[in-house]
């Protein structure tokens, strides 16, 4: 009777949420505030379209592509690094996926500082318009997000390097990876948002 039992209960396991239910709270309500921004930003555009039609020709959409590269690349390489440790317990080829990833990471950061950058030194501030409240405020709280992810994905190296995760104990790894996929969705939402829709 077990061996007939065994074979249902395992799907029931797969279809839960993968790592700590935590994160996904976590996850859901940094998605809830995000979306809250960009309603507020949509609301804005629709009573001032010419405006930030105008506006957005200024943004740099090479270094927002540029972004949106570096973190979908960034994300592959954290899932990589998740699958060689979950599928293979490849703990050495898991680090340098994650090492890959907050280089990725870190290229994104450089990228927008310039892009700030540039900004502020147009004179452009959170007083300019309407438009560059939002687009700084925006960009900044996710930049920050991306400041977070890579810290955790620093943790994760560090443990994964320490052979702390395995096929067996693959928890906070994937729950971080988690979250760095969140800071992802996010910005290929932001980018076409800000940068390019018109």
């Amino acid at each position: 009777m077990e061996n007939v039992l065994q074979p249902t209960e395992s799907p029931t396991r797969q279809d839960a949420p993968p790592g700590d239910l935590a994160i996904w709270f976590f996850i859901l309500a940094e998605l809830l505030a995000f979306a809250v921004f960009f309603a507020a930003y949509a609301f804005a555009r629709a009573h001032d379209v010419a405006l930030f039609n105008e506006m957005q020709l200024q943004v740099d959409r090479n270094a927002g592509a540029l972004n949106t590269v570096f973190l979908i690349t960034a994300s592959w390489c954290v899932a990589r690094a998740v699958n060689a440790v979950e599928q293979r317990g490849d703990s050495v080829r898991g680090a340098r996926w994650l090492a890959g990833g907050m280089a990725c990471a870190s290229g994104f950061l450089v990228v927008k500082i310039f892009e700030y950058a540039a900004k502020f030194g147009a004179g452009i501030s959170l007083s300019t318009n309407t438009f560059w409240m939002f687009y700084l405020s925006l960009t900044f709280f996710h930049f920050m997000h991306v400041i977070l992810g890579m810290v955790i994905l620093a943790v994760l190296w560090h443990q994964t390097r320490r052979s702390a995760y395995g096929p067996d104990n693959t928890n906070g790894l994937v729950s971080g990876a988690a979250y760095w996929h969140m800071v992802d969705l996010v910005w290929i939402v932001l980018f076409p948002l800000v940068y390019v829709m018109r």
